[in-house]
């Protein structure tokens, strides 16, 4: 059984849509309401955040609130680093998903010479950079950020200097870049994405299992074949928005998007990968209870949450 050690990341900077720093307590709230005693049985850390950002300007327009989301990044590396030097597997609650740009930069630096594959279950790439967002919400750059992509060839903005600063030193974070290869990416449910973001995935040839290949030949297949695809990798990290949802479910995030997987889909996915004996760190993010009804998403994301956490101890 292995020591389970749940870090709390209430930090929203990333994203466009308020509300994301508050999906922590809301699936705390979830829980509660059924029954369950699943925060008091295991420890955790809360980060501190940098939200009172929220109240000033953006700053830089193509890398919005990239001072905080980089004070952010370095503390959470700190965080997934200490916990998984102490031999515990860091359950990551988090925000926004571009605090999941920490936890790469921190499993990185605690297992600098091992070669890390991502899961990344969600309906978006997240490979802008500075020069190709069309947002400039750093949640879709989480991926662009560990894998050390500017990808000028798709350049549609001109970042001034001080964002190229800030974006170099995110890229940076741990003295490690990249963090991650392109062939040890695997994306599950990936749907929603800019031409800039095509461009990437069929250069690189990313791996991709859409939804419409998980109805078609089932959450354990698929789950095998991504594991398998990534056989390489000596660890492997499980990142889950709950976007990859379908729209109809996933009412309480920023960016639902339609034909998405169900909550029962998810559940047995994630149950299934996180059994896998590289699986070293999984998170889950995005969840907006001001957007949602009854906090049926934050009710979906605990319930995952725990068959997540049902494999891992029963491993």
């Amino acid at each position: 059984m292995r020591e389970l050690k749940i870090i709390e990341v209430k930090s929203e900077l990333g994203a466009g849509t308020r509300g994301s720093s508050m999906g922590i307590d809301a699936i705390k709230i979830a829980a509660l309401d059924f029954g369950s005693r699943y925060f008091k049985k295991y420890k955790s850390v809360e980060i501190a955040n940098e939200n009172h950002l929220l109240l000033e300007s953006v700053g830089n327009q193509y890398a919005k609130r990239v001072s905080g989301v980089l004070t952010m990044v370095e503390r959470i590396t700190e965080e997934v680093s200490k916990t998984l030097k102490n031999d515990e597997f860091p359950i990551v609650l988090s925000g926004d998903h571009s605090n999941a740009a920490g936890t790469i930069s921190g499993i990185k630096k605690a297992l600098p010479k091992a070669r890390l594959g991502v899961i990344w279950i969600d309906a978006h790439a997240d490979l802008h950079s500075p020069y190709t967002t069309p947002s400039g919400n750093l949640h879709g750059m989480s991926l662009a950020v560990v894998l050390d992509e500017d990808n000028v060839d798709s350049k549609i903005n001109k970042p001034d200097q001080e964002t190229l600063n800030y974006w170099y030193q995110l890229k940076n974070v741990g003295n490690i870049s990249p963090k991650i290869n392109y062939n040890d990416l695997v994306y599950i449910a990936l749907r929603d994405f800019e031409p800039a973001e095509q461009y990437l995935l069929k250069k690189h040839k990313i791996k991709n299992f859409p939804t419409l290949e998980i109805r078609k030949r089932g959450v354990e297949r698929v789950a095998i074949d991504a594991l398998q695809y990534l056989d390489q990798c000596d660890v492997i990290y499980v990142s889950f928005d709950v976007d990859a949802l379908d729209a109809s479910i996933s009412k309480g995030t920023g960016t639902p998007v339609s034909n998405g997987i169900t909550e029962k889909e998810a559940g047995n996915l994630v149950s299934r990968l996180m059994s896998h004996e590289k699986v070293c760190c999984f998170e889950i993010v995005e969840v907006n209870p001001t957007l949602d009804k009854e906090n049926l998403m934050a009710e979906n994301a605990f319930e995952i949450l725990l068959r997540a956490t049902n494999s891992l101890i029963n491993d």
